[in-house]
């Protein structure tokens, strides 16, 4: 566990203090999560996302400082640097810092311990019962409608997008909460991968990704993470497969439109007072 080998920085510790979770006497809350292990976590991703890492983040008031809240992105990279820059922009620079609980791809619960180690940090299976219940109670959900399709992009096809999957949707009418559009740029200067081994399925995960420079391992670089103005839905769940399918194309509209702006800002052909996020 993180615990057992990195220390919490006291910044960060007073940070977590701060979070809004029903911790109890021992720091943990009714989901399992462990106050103690948010602290290493957020100690790691901040040097990650301060010092390894430059993370531009935009829009941070579009993301609702309090109650539920759906935050739905495009995969960017070969392994999940976005969620974990999402994750730790909403916790140091939010205010108050908000925890954004991801739903995991199902095959981490088939990995020794990862799973485990996964929820008591807050980031639990991809279940639409987990999601519902955390939604219900006021939480900050982070999605990823391309699944592990969308990590599995090579280097050149980073900033496009595939079929998203449509169940968000339905989980936003059925629990009246606003979706938050997100766009995650420079994943794939950051892990330019050029081929991914089905062998990975071997060992449980649905591929092992293969670099320019073969090592699975991030280089620095600068992202840029951009939040739209909330999307409210009209519904209550129940809407035909068609109706959802014009939601979900909606925000995935949406969404593109973001990374256009982030590509733009990236290649210097707009300043961050240009942006529209609207």
């Amino acid at each position: 566990m993180l615990s057992a080998v990195l220390p919490t920085d006291p910044e960060v510790a007073a940070r977590v203090d701060r979070i809004e979770l029903p911790f109890n006497q021992f720091g943990i809350d009714p989901y399992g999560v462990d106050k103690k292990q948010l602290g290493k976590l957020f100690t790691m991703l901040r040097y990650f996302a301060r010092k390894y890492f430059d993370v531009q983040a935009y829009g941070l008031d579009h993301v609702p400082d309090a109650g539920r809240g759906m935050l739905v992105g495009n995969h960017s990279g070969g392994i999940a640097i976005d969620g974990a820059m999402v994750i730790a922009t909403c916790f140091l620079d939010l205010d108050p810092p908000r925890l954004a609980q991801g739903m995991v791809d199902k095959f981490m619960a088939r990995l020794p311990d990862a799973g485990q180690m996964a929820s008591r940090v807050g980031q639990f299976t991809g279940l639409p019962e987990h999601a519902a219940r955390l939604l219900e109670d006021d939480r900050l959900l982070m999605v990823f409608p391309e699944g592990h399709r969308g990590t599995a992009k090579l280097a050149k096809n980073a900033d496009t997008l595939v079929r998203f999957g449509t169940g968000f949707v339905r989980l936003a009418l059925q629990t009246r909460t606003p979706v938050v559009p997100l766009a995650f740029v420079g994943g794939g200067d950051a892990f330019p991968t050029v081929m991914n081994l089905e062998i990975g399925k071997m060992f449980g995960v649905p591929y092992i990704p293969i670099t320019r420079y073969l090592l699975p391992v991030p280089r620095r670089t600068t992202f840029q993470l951009l939040f739209g103005r909330p999307i409210r839905f009209e519904g209550d769940g129940s809407e035909d497969d068609d109706t959802i399918a014009g939601m979900v194309e909606s925000v995935r509209d949406r969404i593109k439109h973001l990374i256009e702006q982030g590509r733009a800002l990236r290649e210097g052909h707009i300043q961050p007072s240009e942006l529209e996020l609207g």
